[in-house]
């Protein structure tokens, strides 16, 4: 189940510049404007919008595998249904900077709020890889 988030977790770490891996946690919610089609599909569990609902950056070797980032994340906010992941190199030897990953994490969370996610890697609460079209 795990394996392609320690594939993630591998390749960043592989890598000759240090990385870190954003994070950015969403859960699915109906929008104002819904129509009852859409409220009715989204009490069946199917539609609705992505809304970010917190963010974190690791460093890959902070991470073995994604029940931790599991875990950590639900002492750390509210229930959530995807996790998006992004890694962000660093340059001359060193990890990226506050402000690069804080604009990192800005950008991946304003991307989701459009719906934007392809160029992410997402997965389920289970860990279970997904794909959006």
């Amino acid at each position: 189940m795990d394996d392609h988030f320690r594939q993630l977790l591998e390749v960043a770490a592989s890598q000759p510049q240090p990385h870190r891996l954003l994070f950015v946690f969403a859960a699915a919610e109906l929008p104002d404007e819904a129509t009852e089609e859409q409220r009715a599909r989204f009490q069946a569990g199917l539609g609705g919008a992505l809304a970010p609902l917190m963010c974190v950056d690791k460093a890959p070797e902070e991470l073995s595998g994604f029940a931790e980032l599991a875990e950590e994340s639900r002492q750390a906010g509210p229930p959530w249904q995807v996790v998006f992941a992004a890694a962000l190199p660093g340059r001359d030897g060193r990890p990226p900077g506050k402000a690069e990953i804080d604009g990192a994490l800005q950008a991946m969370i304003d991307a989701i709020r459009i719906g934007g996610v392809g160029r992410f890697a997402a997965y389920d609460a289970e860990g279970q890889p997904l794909q959006f079209a």
